[in-house]
Protein backbone atom coordinates (compact mmCIF):
# COMPACT_ATOMS: atom_id res chain seq x y z
CA UNK A 1 0.00 0.00 0.00
CA UNK A 2 2.82 2.40 0.75
CA UNK A 3 4.75 1.47 -2.40
CA UNK A 4 1.33 2.40 -4.25
CA UNK A 5 0.92 6.09 -2.30
CA UNK A 6 4.45 6.50 -3.34
CA UNK A 7 4.00 5.71 -7.09
CA UNK A 8 1.12 7.36 -7.04
CA UNK A 9 2.43 10.94 -5.89
CA UNK A 10 5.63 10.27 -7.94
CA UNK A 11 3.04 10.21 -11.03
CA UNK A 12 1.23 12.92 -9.70
CA UNK A 13 4.07 15.35 -9.45
CA UNK A 14 5.18 14.15 -13.09
CA UNK A 15 2.11 15.26 -14.37
CA UNK A 16 2.52 18.61 -12.63
CA UNK A 17 5.49 19.22 -13.87
CA UNK A 18 4.44 18.19 -17.49
CA UNK A 19 1.71 20.14 -18.37
CA UNK A 20 2.51 23.43 -15.51
CA UNK A 21 -0.33 22.69 -13.22
CA UNK A 22 0.31 24.40 -9.42
CA UNK A 23 -1.78 23.81 -6.43
CA UNK A 24 -1.53 27.22 -5.55
CA UNK A 25 -2.21 30.11 -7.94
CA UNK A 26 0.13 32.54 -9.58
CA UNK A 27 -0.81 35.74 -8.11
CA UNK A 28 -2.67 37.34 -5.05
CA UNK A 29 -4.61 39.39 -6.74
CA UNK A 30 -3.92 40.43 -10.66
CA UNK A 31 -4.51 44.20 -10.09
CA UNK A 32 -1.02 44.16 -9.00
CA UNK A 33 0.72 42.06 -11.67
CA UNK A 34 2.37 44.56 -13.56
CA UNK A 35 1.66 48.63 -13.24
CA UNK A 36 2.17 49.36 -16.76
CA UNK A 37 -0.59 47.33 -18.86
CA UNK A 38 -2.54 50.76 -18.99
CA UNK A 39 -1.26 54.03 -17.75
CA UNK A 40 -1.81 57.75 -17.80
CA UNK A 41 -0.10 58.23 -21.12
CA UNK A 42 -2.50 55.86 -22.97
CA UNK A 43 -5.00 57.58 -24.94
CA UNK A 44 -8.41 58.27 -23.82
CA UNK A 45 -11.62 58.24 -25.01
CA UNK A 46 -13.32 60.64 -22.74
CA UNK A 47 -14.59 63.48 -24.84
CA UNK A 48 -15.88 65.94 -21.47
CA UNK A 49 -18.45 66.14 -18.76
CA UNK A 50 -21.34 68.95 -18.72
CA UNK A 51 -22.71 69.52 -15.70
CA UNK A 52 -26.54 69.09 -15.55
CA UNK A 53 -27.41 70.17 -12.05
CA UNK A 54 -27.70 68.72 -8.55
CA UNK A 55 -30.17 65.87 -8.29
CA UNK A 56 -31.03 63.11 -5.88
CA UNK A 57 -29.58 59.59 -6.59
CA UNK A 58 -29.26 56.45 -4.47
CA UNK A 59 -25.30 55.65 -4.71
CA UNK A 60 -24.13 52.92 -2.85
CA UNK A 61 -20.77 54.17 -0.47
CA UNK A 62 -18.56 51.65 1.58
CA UNK A 63 -17.82 53.99 4.22
CA UNK A 64 -21.45 52.89 5.38
CA UNK A 65 -21.24 49.49 3.39
CA UNK A 66 -24.75 50.25 2.58
CA UNK A 67 -27.12 52.87 -0.28
CA UNK A 68 -27.12 56.20 0.66
CA UNK A 69 -29.57 58.87 -1.38
CA UNK A 70 -27.83 61.94 -1.55
CA UNK A 71 -28.40 65.40 -3.56
CA UNK A 72 -25.35 64.56 -6.07
CA UNK A 73 -23.55 66.88 -8.67
CA UNK A 74 -24.48 65.14 -11.94
CA UNK A 75 -22.40 65.64 -14.96
CA UNK A 76 -22.81 63.94 -18.62
CA UNK A 77 -20.01 62.19 -19.60
CA UNK A 78 -19.48 61.12 -23.10
CA UNK A 79 -16.47 59.30 -24.93
CA UNK A 80 -15.64 59.23 -29.16
CA UNK A 81 -16.65 55.83 -29.73
CA UNK A 82 -20.62 57.33 -29.18
CA UNK A 83 -20.64 55.61 -24.97
CA UNK A 84 -22.10 58.23 -22.32
CA UNK A 85 -23.44 57.59 -18.61
CA UNK A 86 -23.69 59.52 -16.18
CA UNK A 87 -21.15 60.91 -13.11
CA UNK A 88 -22.69 61.35 -9.87
CA UNK A 89 -20.48 62.79 -7.36
CA UNK A 90 -20.76 63.09 -3.38
CA UNK A 91 -22.29 67.15 -2.07
CA UNK A 92 -19.10 66.76 0.18
CA UNK A 93 -17.09 67.91 -2.86
CA UNK A 94 -18.34 71.28 -1.79
CA UNK A 95 -19.53 72.62 -5.17
CA UNK A 96 -20.20 72.03 -8.82
CA UNK A 97 -16.47 73.17 -9.65
CA UNK A 98 -14.93 70.97 -6.98
CA UNK A 99 -17.19 67.94 -8.14
CA UNK A 100 -16.52 69.13 -11.70
CA UNK A 101 -12.39 68.42 -10.76
CA UNK A 102 -13.33 64.44 -9.87
CA UNK A 103 -15.85 63.99 -12.91
CA UNK A 104 -12.93 65.23 -14.83
CA UNK A 105 -10.07 63.36 -13.54
CA UNK A 106 -12.11 60.12 -13.38
CA UNK A 107 -13.58 60.16 -16.70
CA UNK A 108 -10.42 60.96 -18.14
CA UNK A 109 -9.33 57.81 -17.09
CA UNK A 110 -11.85 55.35 -17.37
CA UNK A 111 -11.92 56.72 -21.23
CA UNK A 112 -8.44 55.01 -21.36
CA UNK A 113 -10.77 51.50 -21.15
CA UNK A 114 -11.83 49.48 -23.87
CA UNK A 115 -14.96 50.10 -25.39
CA UNK A 116 -16.13 46.80 -24.46
CA UNK A 117 -15.53 47.44 -20.69
CA UNK A 118 -18.02 50.70 -21.27
CA UNK A 119 -20.72 49.34 -23.09
CA UNK A 120 -22.58 48.52 -20.30
CA UNK A 121 -21.21 51.60 -17.79
CA UNK A 122 -24.20 53.58 -17.22
CA UNK A 123 -23.02 55.70 -13.96
CA UNK A 124 -20.10 56.29 -11.75
CA UNK A 125 -19.97 57.05 -8.24
CA UNK A 126 -17.37 59.08 -6.37
CA UNK A 127 -17.38 59.59 -2.76
CA UNK A 128 -14.21 60.21 -0.72
CA UNK A 129 -12.49 58.00 1.40
CA UNK A 130 -10.11 55.18 1.57
CA UNK A 131 -12.46 52.05 0.33
CA UNK A 132 -12.36 49.68 -2.14
CA UNK A 133 -13.84 50.43 -5.56
CA UNK A 134 -16.50 48.19 -7.04
CA UNK A 135 -18.18 47.03 -9.87
CA UNK A 136 -21.60 45.92 -11.10
CA UNK A 137 -24.89 47.60 -11.28
CA UNK A 138 -23.85 49.22 -14.50
CA UNK A 139 -21.66 51.12 -12.55
CA UNK A 140 -18.26 52.03 -11.54
CA UNK A 141 -17.98 52.87 -7.44
CA UNK A 142 -14.46 55.17 -6.81
CA UNK A 143 -13.38 56.19 -3.20
CA UNK A 144 -10.92 58.81 -3.97
CA UNK A 145 -8.49 58.55 -1.06
CA UNK A 146 -8.42 54.79 -2.20
CA UNK A 147 -7.70 56.07 -5.79
CA UNK A 148 -5.01 58.13 -4.79
CA UNK A 149 -3.31 54.76 -3.19
CA UNK A 150 -3.72 52.85 -6.23
CA UNK A 151 -2.43 56.61 -8.36
CA UNK A 152 0.34 56.52 -6.56
CA UNK A 153 0.94 52.96 -6.95
CA UNK A 154 0.38 53.42 -10.32
CA UNK A 155 -2.49 50.21 -10.70
CA UNK A 156 -5.42 52.71 -11.04
CA UNK A 157 -6.51 51.90 -14.25
CA UNK A 158 -5.70 48.27 -13.22
CA UNK A 159 -8.10 48.38 -10.83
CA UNK A 160 -10.43 50.22 -13.26
CA UNK A 161 -10.51 47.57 -15.45
CA UNK A 162 -11.19 44.89 -13.49
CA UNK A 163 -13.86 46.99 -12.23
CA UNK A 164 -15.21 47.35 -15.32
CA UNK A 165 -14.98 43.67 -16.34
CA UNK A 166 -18.11 43.18 -13.65
CA UNK A 167 -20.06 45.90 -14.65
CA UNK A 168 -19.55 45.02 -18.95
CA UNK A 169 -18.92 41.08 -19.34
CA UNK A 170 -19.83 39.56 -16.16
CA UNK A 171 -23.41 38.83 -16.84
CA UNK A 172 -23.02 38.11 -20.50
CA UNK A 173 -19.77 35.20 -19.54
CA UNK A 174 -19.16 34.81 -15.96
CA UNK A 175 -22.10 31.79 -15.80
CA UNK A 176 -21.59 30.79 -19.90
CA UNK A 177 -20.97 27.30 -21.42
CA UNK A 178 -17.84 28.46 -22.75
CA UNK A 179 -16.39 30.21 -20.29
CA UNK A 180 -17.11 27.20 -17.38
CA UNK A 181 -15.60 24.80 -20.10
CA UNK A 182 -12.25 26.87 -19.69
CA UNK A 183 -12.58 27.12 -16.30
CA UNK A 184 -12.79 23.45 -15.76
CA UNK A 185 -10.26 22.44 -18.34
CA UNK A 186 -7.58 24.62 -16.66
CA UNK A 187 -5.61 22.96 -14.02
CA UNK A 188 -5.31 26.86 -12.36
CA UNK A 189 -6.76 29.86 -11.30
CA UNK A 190 -4.76 33.15 -11.97
CA UNK A 191 -4.82 34.40 -8.55
CA UNK A 192 -5.70 33.59 -5.17
CA UNK A 193 -8.23 35.85 -5.11
CA UNK A 194 -10.21 34.19 -8.43
CA UNK A 195 -9.52 30.83 -6.69
CA UNK A 196 -11.29 32.14 -3.52
CA UNK A 197 -14.46 33.27 -5.38
CA UNK A 198 -14.49 31.68 -8.53
CA UNK A 199 -17.88 32.65 -9.69
CA UNK A 200 -17.55 36.21 -8.24
CA UNK A 201 -14.12 37.29 -9.54
CA UNK A 202 -12.78 35.07 -11.61
CA UNK A 203 -13.62 36.37 -14.75
CA UNK A 204 -12.61 40.26 -13.69
CA UNK A 205 -9.31 38.66 -12.16
CA UNK A 206 -8.71 36.66 -15.80
CA UNK A 207 -9.81 39.41 -17.97
CA UNK A 208 -6.22 41.95 -17.06
CA UNK A 209 -3.82 39.25 -17.75
CA UNK A 210 -5.38 38.28 -20.92
CA UNK A 211 -5.27 41.63 -21.90
CA UNK A 212 -1.63 41.91 -20.88
CA UNK A 213 -0.18 39.28 -22.64
CA UNK A 214 -2.40 40.08 -26.30
CA UNK A 215 -2.52 43.79 -25.78
CA UNK A 216 0.99 44.74 -24.08
CA UNK A 217 3.14 42.07 -24.50
CA UNK A 218 5.98 44.31 -25.14
CA UNK A 219 5.27 46.26 -21.94
CA UNK A 220 5.24 43.25 -19.71
CA UNK A 221 8.38 40.89 -18.78
CA UNK A 222 8.31 37.28 -20.70
CA UNK A 223 8.93 35.60 -17.34
CA UNK A 224 4.81 37.19 -16.50
CA UNK A 225 3.65 36.50 -20.25
CA UNK A 226 4.86 32.87 -19.55
CA UNK A 227 3.22 32.68 -16.46
CA UNK A 228 -0.48 34.13 -17.20
CA UNK A 229 -0.25 31.93 -20.52
CA UNK A 230 0.69 28.54 -18.69
CA UNK A 231 -1.50 28.94 -15.59
CA UNK A 232 -5.16 29.97 -17.73
CA UNK A 233 -4.48 29.04 -21.47
CA UNK A 234 -8.38 28.18 -21.78
CA UNK A 235 -9.42 31.11 -20.36
CA UNK A 236 -6.79 33.23 -22.60
CA UNK A 237 -8.68 31.02 -25.63
CA UNK A 238 -11.98 31.86 -24.49
CA UNK A 239 -11.41 35.62 -24.66
CA UNK A 240 -9.29 35.15 -27.59
CA UNK A 241 -12.23 34.49 -29.13
CA UNK A 242 -14.70 36.47 -28.00
CA UNK A 243 -13.29 39.36 -30.66
CA UNK A 244 -13.84 42.25 -28.26
CA UNK A 245 -13.61 46.05 -29.20
CA UNK A 246 -10.70 47.09 -27.56
CA UNK A 247 -10.31 50.84 -28.92
CA UNK A 248 -8.57 52.63 -27.94
CA UNK A 249 -6.18 49.99 -27.52
CA UNK A 250 -3.28 49.28 -29.61
CA UNK A 251 -4.70 46.13 -31.61
CA UNK A 252 -0.95 45.51 -33.05
CA UNK A 253 0.07 42.94 -31.30
CA UNK A 254 -2.96 40.84 -30.62
CA UNK A 255 -2.85 37.26 -31.35
CA UNK A 256 0.81 37.50 -31.44
CA UNK A 257 1.38 35.25 -29.27
CA UNK A 258 0.37 31.24 -29.41
CA UNK A 259 -1.50 29.47 -26.64
CA UNK A 260 -0.03 27.46 -23.91
CA UNK A 261 -1.49 23.77 -23.95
Amino acid sequence: MQIFLLISLALLVACESETGCKSNPPFSGTIFIDKNIITSTDSSTFEGAIYSGAGQREMFDRRVDGWVTLNAYLFDASFNDGLVCEIQVNPEFGSPDGALAEALKYGEEIGRLPTVLRKDLETVWIHMGINPFGGGNNNILIHTGQASEYFSEGILEETLVHEATHTSLESGHANSNGWITAQNSDCNFISSYAKDYPKREDLAESFLPWLAVRYRSNSISEDLKETILKAIPNRIEYFDSQFFNMYPINTSSVLNDSVYH
